[in-house]
């Protein structure tokens, strides 16, 4: 019984140390990205450019959703936290210092969604790089959805794109997950102080937004639906900027992005 009780210590050690193993190289990641955009003049403002236009193009994907109902605060989530536009500077600082100290500040239980989280971002960082360099290879004289279309299609990499959706969904359902653990409200809502003391208050927030918004969903049975209509939605986005006529492509593009003002 010693020996089973000392492998548990001795596995739970090892979960931890990979945690942080990963989000520090998702971390570094990201750095690098950030330096290679400051050196080089033009692409920080080009990667700022698709992101920004990414976001308008969830918005208008979602712009039913987003008008009202019971998915729209999920679908808001998902717009701010995963596919906007912000500088998320502060959380990826705040991801470097808690990977040392995971098991300190954060539940047992969060642990795989603060991976997951980082990983998705390092990946969403690297593509958008990409396509940052492909549109300022492009004129700028080109309507945005033509040039977007364009650099897409000049980046390729379908599997990671694939491999993104399936982060961003495996994150929400993480989030139901959590939402059905009995007290993990409460044990949220008691990290904020030591959380705020330790300079995670960013990722403390992700957290508890997290939280609420699937939590009033799971309630009504609502975070599947939601979760499907995310998929099939961006699968068949997806589909079209690699495989559709590129003139169709850009067309239903250009429609979306006028779901949102710029």
């Amino acid at each position: 019984m010693q020996a089973l009780h000392e492998y548990h210590i001795v596995w739970i050690d090892s979960c931890f140390m990979e945690a942080a193993r990963t989000i520090r190289l998702s971390v570094e990641r990201v750095v690098q990205l950030r330096g290679a955009e400051a050196a080089l003049p033009g692409l920080r403002d080009a990667v700022h450019a698709v992101k920004h236009l990414q976001g308008r193009r969830f918005a208008g994907t979602y712009a039913d959703i987003l008008a009202g109902g019971p998915y729209a605060p999920a679908a808001r989530f998902f717009l701010d936290e995963l596919y906007g536009d912000r500088d998320f500077a502060e959380r990826d600082e705040q991801f470097a210092r808690i990977a040392g100290a995971i098991e300190k500040f954060f539940p047992d239980l969060v642990v795989q969604t603060a991976v997951n989280l980082s990983k998705l971002h390092a990946l969403t960082e690297d593509l958008d790089h990409a396509m940052g360099l492909r549109w300022m290879d492009m004129s700028a004289t080109p309507p945005e959805a033509k040039r977007y279309v364009q650099a897409w299609r000049a980046v390729q990499r379908r599997n990671e794109r694939m491999t993104q959706l399936s982060d961003v969904l495996a994150i929400g359902e993480e989030m139901a997950r959590l939402t059905r653990t009995t007290g993990l409200r409460t044990m949220l809502k008691m990290m904020r102080a030591p959380a705020a003391a330790a300079g995670l208050g960013s990722l403390q927030r992700f957290l508890e937004s997290g939280f609420d918004t699937f939590s009033a969903m799971a309630r009504g049975g609502l975070a599947p639906g939601f979760l499907r209509t995310v998929e099939q939605r961006e699968s068949a986005l997806i589909s079209s900027l690699f495989d559709a006529p590129i003139v169709a492509s850009e067309t239903q593009l250009a429609a979306l992005l006028l779901g949102q003002a710029p």
